[in-house]
């Protein structure tokens, strides 16, 4: 059933666990990560991720079959538009009945990023769509994977001016992650975390959860992050699962499930491990 982000990480904020939140493309992804969610009865935000990934028809392939085939499962399933900076997509984002959409202005002075932000704040609302926002900025490698940006922690300081100022539904911070795959391991800022979570009335998000130690994400969660997002983690995944696929085939013209099999099987098993980890197992 298709939810906003509002009502999902509302119940995670008060129960203590975060929702999984995967950047997707078409079937496959869709397919696995949803099927996976729904035999462990786990919440799920399914991403579309502004760039190469929904550019020409992938936008309309991605959120169309997210839409249609979200009301077949009787989990809640949020539609995000994400990492969006681009006042003219978040537009066509809300017009297109996304459940929710992340406006990107982390890398703007703070006023500036406080003025885009309630600007989209005040377009998707009216429609009943939430809006996730960033303050603090994270980086690492971009989705090319050709250019490396540090990240800036968010200011505790700052937090509650931001969300007073813009209403908005929920805020990704910076802790210590970052984008793609790590060069080292991070070590997550917890005390800011715990002093961000004090100031803050809205829940908060972690981007560039691949990678990052078990044992982190889980302290984070438990104090105050409700939305982890995950993608590199899945495209490795299902980089095995090709990988076995390719070495498996006997026959020149292989059934699809032949294919696409160990892709899935890889990809279910990365999901599946996300939801105990973020402690989302049977929360609906």
């Amino acid at each position: 059933m298709l939810v906003t982000l509002k009502e999902v990480l509302a119940d995670a904020r008060k129960n203590h666990y975060a929702v999984p939140a995967f950047d997707c493309v078409e079937d496959v992804m869709v397919r696995a990560i949803l099927e996976t969610c729904q035999s462990l009865r786990s919440p799920v935000i399914l991403m579309c991720l502004v760039g190469p990934d929904i550019e020409g028809n992938g936008w309309a392939y991605a959120s169309g079959l997210i839409k249609a085939v979200a009301d077949y499962h009787d989990v809640p399933v949020v539609l995000h538009l994400d990492h969006c900076s681009d006042m003219e997509l978040i537009r066509r984002g809300v017009e297109d009945n996304f459940s929710s959409v992340m406006i990107d202005g982390s890398q703007l002075p703070f006023e500036e990023n406080v003025l885009l932000t309630k600007n989209v704040v005040e377009m998707a609302h009216p429609k009943g769509i939430s809006v996730e926002a960033e303050l603090g900025f994270v980086g690492g490698m971009d989705l090319q994977a050709t250019e490396r940006a540090d990240s800036v922690l968010t200011q505790p300081q700052e937090v509650k001016e931001f969300v007073e100022r813009t209403d908005v539904d929920a805020l990704a911070i910076s802790i210590g992650t970052s984008h793609g795959m790590y060069q080292s391991l991070p070590t997550l800022n917890i005390e800011r975390l715990k002093e961000i979570n004090q100031v803050s009335s809205v829940p908060l998000v972690l981007h560039g959860g691949s990678g990052t130690p078990q044992d982190q994400i889980q302290e984070a969660v438990k104090n105050g992050i409700c939305k982890l997002n995950i993608y590199a983690d899945c495209r490795i995944a299902m980089a095995r699962g090709l990988q076995q696929s390719a070495g498996s085939q006997t026959r020149a013209d292989p059934m699809l499930q032949q294919i696409f099999g160990p892709i899935k099987d890889e990809l279910g098993k990365v999901v599946e491990q996300k939801i105990k980890l973020l402690f989302s197992q049977n929360r609906c």
